[in-house]
């Protein structure tokens, strides 16, 4: 499955009922959330003596992607295009692979 196949079908499960404003604003707020929940499991691993719970992990992390895809679908992009973007900016900010000074020295 290609990601821009992924979007088309996790957006089938896309609520109808709601508008461009209201499906961007529900995908903003479910990233913050599910974000949370992911950040939480490794709370739990690192602080509180549990065992990593990867399986809920990536549980967690599909709904992020869900959440994702309906953030590009509001903005009318194809999700290929995001991730292409994200690629092309690294690559122009770290061309040899990262580089903690060039982090550290970076202006965008």
């Amino acid at each position: 499955m290609t990601i821009n196949e992924y979007q088309k079908l996790a957006m089938t499960t896309l609520n109808p009922e709601l508008d461009r404003r209201d499906v961007l604003i529900n995908s903003v707020m479910g990233l913050c959330g599910e974000s949370g929940e992911a950040i939480d499991i490794v709370k739990k691993w690192l602080a509180q003596g549990h065992e990593l719970d990867a399986a809920h992990l990536a549980d967690e992390l599909g709904d992020i992607a869900w959440y994702l895809a309906e953030a590009a679908t509001a903005l009318d992009l194809p999700l290929e295009t995001v991730l292409q973007a994200n690629i092309d900016k690294l690559k122009r900010r770290y061309p040899d692979g990262f580089d903690t000074q060039k982090s550290i020295e970076r202006n965008a």
